[in-house]
């Protein structure tokens, strides 16, 4: 069975990258041919065609391996300039002139006018941003399902369980002794099941504010009303003063000079609550997604130290940063433990479901890098041709030729060799020394 659950997450993974790459490719289809562009393949996934079929001038298929997916539109680049010799010398005279023929077999003479280069600057940005939008509405929809739909699972203000008595700070010991003082939460009489509606005379909704409340008045006796078989119940509250370690506005602990944990004095009362899914604002999905967004925008600005790390943890086997890249395959073998995991199925779902979202996002992100032959590079060579026709407009100049990208296919070349290098070290690494979820 549980073989059969860790099958289960890997097709949910693949199921949903697929769904993701063909949303992807769908929003380039789409307004290309509202545009009037000519185009003649749809195809998700790369290598062997698993099958296709022709529906008026277009071509739609499946590959084999979903790691990607393109549409095939004619004139992406203007056709090359006469007087070209195919025969020049140099290796990356040689990547151009190869891509400006490919180029140019795509522009069909009967269709001349129904080629990408010719659209207007906005245009040729909405077709390119039009796949990674794709993948943002999605993330938001999913983190909205997520979030809106099944909740977010945290403490409700009913308890669970309580700690019998106040173990002394630092101490390895887990049971109580004769010697150990009875617990305040105990103290006070308060029992599992107990709903906590206010305290200290402030009303309470979530568990997060009664521990906040708490935690504020170390030593001092404080009113707690709980509603115990259906009635209120008063009852005084003495939290003990409590060392906790400080930790800044991302959660991490806060050190001092000289590397040491900055403590600080908490109340403590000895309660647990019991976790439940509790619905979110449907604001909730969009700002999940942004929050999302930033945190890739970040992995990506330190993405050679972090793939530094990752050949390090290679080829010493220390554990990989759970927060760190990862291939299709790490992401595969991650919705495989999860799927297997001895947890409810809810909660795995949710898991799952927050996976595709992250992943998402991550499209969303590293398409927009301003680079080719990344979607954010042919956005950015738009944009250049634009402000070429503004700058020329203002100074009373002849409209400039359309920018020839061909000549930045060197700089392509070396781009996709770094997308496939780092991609065969991740792959590698979640293969021989996996992040540890556990």
């Amino acid at each position: 069975m549980e073989i059969l659950l860790y099958v289960g997450g890997l097709l949910f993974v693949l199921v949903g990258l697929g769904v993701s790459i063909a949303l992807h490719e769908l929003g380039h289809l789409v307004p290309a041919k509202l545009f009037g562009v000519h185009v003649g393949q749809y195809m998700v996934g790369f290598g062997p065609r698993l099958f296709s079929k022709k529906i008026g001038e277009t071509e739609y298929g499946v590959k084999a391996l979903p790691i990607g997916g393109f549409i095939s539109m004619s004139g992406m680049y203007p056709p090359s300039p006469k007087g070209d010799d195919p025969a020049a010398r140099g290796m990356f005279r040689a990547l151009i002139q190869d891509a400006r023929a490919a180029n140019d077999e795509t522009i069909d003479p009967a269709r001349a006018g129904r080629v990408f280069y010719l659209l207007p600057v906005w245009k040729r940005v909405i077709v390119m941003f039009g796949g990674p939008f794709m993948n943002l509405v999605l993330a938001v929809v999913i983190f909205s399902v997520l979030l809106s739909g099944i909740g977010l699972q945290q403490g409700t203000t009913t308890i669970a369980s309580l700690s019998e008595c106040v173990l002394p700070a630092g101490s390895a010991q887990t049971t109580c002794t004769a010697a150990d003082p009875v617990a305040p939460a105990a103290a006070a009489g308060i029992k599992p099941g107990d709903r906590i509606l206010s305290v200290d005379g402030t009303e309470v909704r979530t568990f997060a504010e009664a521990s906040a409340i708490i935690q504020a008045s170390p030593g001092k006796t404080i009113p707690l009303i709980v509603e115990r078989d259906g009635s209120p119940v008063t009852l005084q509250l003495t939290p003990v003063a409590a060392q906790r370690q400080e930790v800044d506005a991302n959660g991490r602990p806060v050190v001092d000079d000289k590397g040491n944990a900055v403590m600080h004095s908490v109340g403590y009362a000895g309660v647990y609550a019991q976790l439940a899914y509790v619905q979110q604002p449907l604001s909730a999905g969009f700002e999940q997604a942004m929050a999302n967004a930033g945190g890739v925008v970040q992995l990506i600005g330190n993405l050679p130290v972090r793939l530094w790390d990752v050949g390090v943890s290679l080829f010493t086997g220390a554990p990989r940063d759970p927060n760190g890249p990862l291939s299709v395959i790490g992401v595969g073998r991650i919705a495989g433990e999860v799927a297997a995991a001895d947890a409810p199925l809810l909660n795995r779902f949710a898991v799952l479901l927050n996976l595709m979202g992250s992943l998402n996002i991550a499209l969303f992100v590293f398409n927009l890098i301003p680079l080719l032959p990344l979607d954010g590079g042919h956005i950015v060579v738009a944009l250049w041709e634009g402000l070429k026709k503004v700058w020329a407009k203002i100074a009373r100049r002849r409209t400039p030729k359309p920018v020839d990208a061909t000549r930045l296919v060197p700089l392509t070349v070396v781009v996709a060799g770094v997308l496939i290098v780092m991609s065969g070290l991740l792959m590698v690494a979640d293969l021989i020394n996996p992040v540890a979820i556990g």
